[in-house]
């Protein structure tokens, strides 16, 4: 096996059109993983990672795709990721999972929406990440401005590494600040990497840019200010060596750049991939002690050092499902110990033994097989049953990794087969896709028997309808999106409520008495169950059936019914009968409080999503896009001009935004280009709240008719 210093585990992640999939399939090429170059769009099968008719098509990555690479002596597992903010769940594991990451910004568009959000995914993993300025040859590329904006939006300390040689139409290669040398990309692929002297016009530039990068990286290590201070020659392999330190650290982010469409500055990266990204020996991986988990009254779980030793018990993490014609393929890292083909692993959730009957390693849709796997690898398991973030381990072990963030989704809609032959195969489809995807939510409307599908935005959905229609061969009739809303009580109240009943057979008897609080928005918590039960006044083994009575009640607010957040419910007094109560008769009482209460006192609110929307525009329509936004209840929070170009973000309701792509292609001559992602929750204005109320009222009777 090789050694573990020399294997990387990277991500390559960006807004939407920064060029990461461009980039893998250059990376690719240059690894000698493929001999032939696909565009996206180039209507010649599409790119190796988007191996998926769909993404070929739209020219989008819907889903991540793994594949391995060699080069030089550096083994390097690549999981390429979407950047449409729909699919962030594939960015959020995948990035749980890796070690480094790769983090693609567009030359002109520069720090956009997306890329705020996978940077907060990277921070929230503590994944170290070198960004790659892509698209050097746009009109408009300014590296200096988007070197600014990691230092300002993504408050990331940013240490540039190189600077361009000619910029736009003119772009020619990169000058090396740690070599100090021209580097340039020549060929009918730029498979030929040439070095010359760096050009006089630019050595001024070079030796001020180095001068500030010295200057930076010399704070994490004394050898190197010493001889910065000493104005001596600065060994390169040393100060590759505090760069790559300080990377791991997160204390620095190193800025690369080039141009993958146009194969400038591909090999320079995957070098400083090598260099400067950690290895699985460089990240300090814990788990949780599964027994400190049940424990009573221990407030922290106990942490597991994990090891990279391949004789350790097994641990791993399977982080991705596919369910497929012949079985699950479950995508898996493995943290510590060894996996062997055909030995059994107990998934730490089920408390079940599995046996691993086949592994695969995946090169995008491609796969081949093993006979083990050791720790820091990627690998796919096939035809086990398993869920996304189920951890597997071997014999004398009990630990749980730390699960995967996974965002609620925003946006529903009801979804029909068209005939009866239809039902069982669209019933397959949907609890294919929700195994899948945890932010893909499939539910039951009780009282019109409809099936509902949620998910994180209309082009999700619409994926998901347009592969069921594909890949199972099953038409359907698709309803109207609807937004998820919210409801959520703005008075505290004190309440006493007894439940009972006795007419005929045994009796049921419940009494229960407290507070409910309404839980600060910024804490986001949709509930919390407080029990301050003192002296047996209700046994304690009806307080569990209280709760849960208590939750059942918030499934369906008195509004609009939809479920209502920000609940805090204090059980402080009670009361019960020595044969007529029972769990039952317990969960029915809470369950009846607490709709009396959400329905006179507590002066419930709807709750809109709100999203973050960026708008990129000629300059000469920023007028009508911002009075379009502000009649759409949004807020401009920021607008910038750049080389005649608006950049635009804001605040918006997602009920306003279901026509929006028409609306600004109309506005705009078809130039206008947006991007959303959910931001948060906030109170729907009260004029609005009546307008919702009387919408879905209306909807009801229709239904009823």
């Amino acid at each position: 096996m090789k050694k573990l210093a020399q294997h990387r585990n990277i991500g390559i992640s960006a807004h939407i059109d920064s060029g990461k999939t461009t980039l893998t399939e250059r990376i690719l090429f240059y690894a000698g993983r493929i001999h032939k170059i696909v565009e996206v769009r180039s209507g010649d099968g599409g790119p190796t990672m988007d191996h998926m008719e769909l993404e070929q098509e739209r020219g989008i990555t819907i889903t991540s795709a793994a594949t391995s690479v060699e080069w030089k002596d550096i083994s390097i597992n690549i999981i390429d990721t979407p950047g449409h903010v729909d699919f962030t769940v594939e960015v959020e594991r995948s990035l749980r999972v890796l070690d480094g990451a790769v983090l693609v910004l567009c030359s002109v568009g520069g720090v956009q929406s997306q890329s705020l959000t996978v940077d907060r995914q990277m921070k929230r993993y503590g994944i170290p990440r070198i960004a790659f300025i892509n698209k050097m040859d746009r009109t408009g590329a300014d590296p200096d401005s988007v070197i600014k904006q990691i230092k300002n939006k993504l408050a990331a300390n940013a240490v540039p590494l190189q600077i361009p040689i000619g910029k736009e139409a003119n772009f020619e290669g990169v000058v090396d600040l740690i070599e100090m040398r021209a580097v340039y990309f020549d060929g009918v692929q730029g498979e030929i990497i040439r070095y010359e002297e760096i050009p006089e016009n630019l050595v001024a530039q070079a030796e001020e840019t180095r001068a500030a990068m010295l200057e930076e990286v010399s704070m994490f290590d004394d050898d190197l200010m010493e001889a910065v201070l000493g104005e001596e020659e600065i060994d390169s392999d040393h100060l590759r060596k505090v760069i790559r330190k300080a990377t791991i650290d997160q204390a620095i982010v190193p800025v690369m750049m080039g141009s993958a469409y146009k194969n400038k500055g591909v090999q320079e990266l995957l070098d400083g991939v090598s260099h400067y990204l950690p290895s699985p020996l460089d990240r300090d991986i814990s788990a949780l002690e599964v027994d400190s988990l049940d424990s009573e009254g221990e407030s922290e779980p106990k942490r597991v050092p994990l090891s990279t030793d391949p004789d350790a018990p097994l641990v791993c993490m399977a982080f991705k499902t596919v369910v497929e014609q012949f079985g699950q393929l479950t995508y898996t890292r493995i943290y510590q110990g060894t996996i062997q083909k055909g030995e059994s692993y107990t998934n730490v959730r089920t408390g079940q033994k599995t046996r691993f009957g086949r592994l695969v390693r995946m090169h995008s849709n491609d796969r081949e097989d093993l006979d083990t796997a050791g720790p820091g690898d990627i690998i796919a398991l096939v035809g086990i049953d398993c869920a996304s973030g189920d951890t597997f381990v071997g014999d004398d072990i009990n630990v749980t990794l730390e699960n995967i963030y996974v965002a609620d989704p925003v946006i529903r809609l009801s979804i029909e087969p068209n005939s009866r032959d239809d039902a069982d195969k669209l019933a397959k489809a949907l609890e294919r896709f929700r195994r899948e995807d945890p932010t893909f939510h499939v539910s039951s409307d009780e009282e019109t028997g409809q099936t509902i599908i949620a998910g994180m935005g209309q082009l999700h959905l619409e994926v998901y309808i347009e592969r069921i229609k594909r890949e199972y061969k099953c038409e359907c009739t698709v309803g109207e999106p609807r937004v998820s809303y919210r409801e959520r009580p703005t008075m505290p109240v004190e309440y006493s409520y007894r439940h009972k009943k006795q007419s005929g057979g045994s009796g049921q008897f419940g009494e229960v008495k407290g507070q409910l609080e309404v839980i600060p928005e910024e804490e986001n918590i949709p509930y919390e169950f407080v029990n301050e039960i003192s002296q047996g006044r209700i046994p304690k083994e009806y307080i569990p059936a209280v709760d849960k009575g208590f939750q059942r009640a918030l499934a369906k607010g008195p509004l609009i019914g939809s479920e209502v957040v920000g609940v805090r419910m204090k059980l402080q007094d009670g009361s019960y009968h020595d044969v007529d109560s029972s769990e039952m008769a317990f969960n029915i009482c809470a369950f009846d409080c607490l709709r009396k209460i959400l329905q006179s006192e507590a002066k419930v609110a709807l709750q809109e999503p709100i999203m973050l929307l960026e708008v990129e525009a000629p300059e000469e329509f920023q007028g009508s896009v911002t009075g379009h936004i502000s009649s759409k209840r949004g807020i401009v929070n920021a607008s910038e001009v750049r080389a005649g170009t608006v950049y635009m973000t804001a605040e918006i309701p997602l009920a306003e935004m279901f026509d929006y792509a028409n609306e600004l292609r109309s506005m705009t001559q078809g130039k206008g280009t947006f991007s959303m992602e959910f931001s948060k929750y906030s109170q729907v204005p009260k004029n609005i709240q009546e307008e919702v109320i009387e919408k879905r009222r209306r909807e009801e009777e229709e239904k009823n008719k």
